[in-house]
């Protein structure tokens, strides 16, 4: 009795171990692929440009900061 459990264990395990592999396999596969690459392109690019109009209404700034403190430093 125990041998047939253990038989049917070890099948079960069996296909648990190769459906693991093969979905890791056919995901690797996919993700690295062009039609992944260009399906996310698409996407990244569609959320921009509907952003963008908004950005560019703001306009730039008039003054930005000094890129050096202006400040002096006090002699030792």
């Amino acid at each position: 009795m125990f041998n047939k459990i253990a038989n049917v264990l070890s099948i079960v395990s069996f296909l648990m171990v190769t459906s693991v592999i093969g979905g890791g396999y056919f995901g690797y596969k996919y993700v690295t692929s062009e039609q992944f690459k260009a399906k996310i392109m698409n996407e990244v690019l569609g959320n921009v440009q509907g952003l963008m109009p908004k950005i560019l209404d703001q306009g730039l700034p008039k003054m930005t900061g000094p890129s050096l403190p202006t400040t002096k430093l006090p002699k030792f």
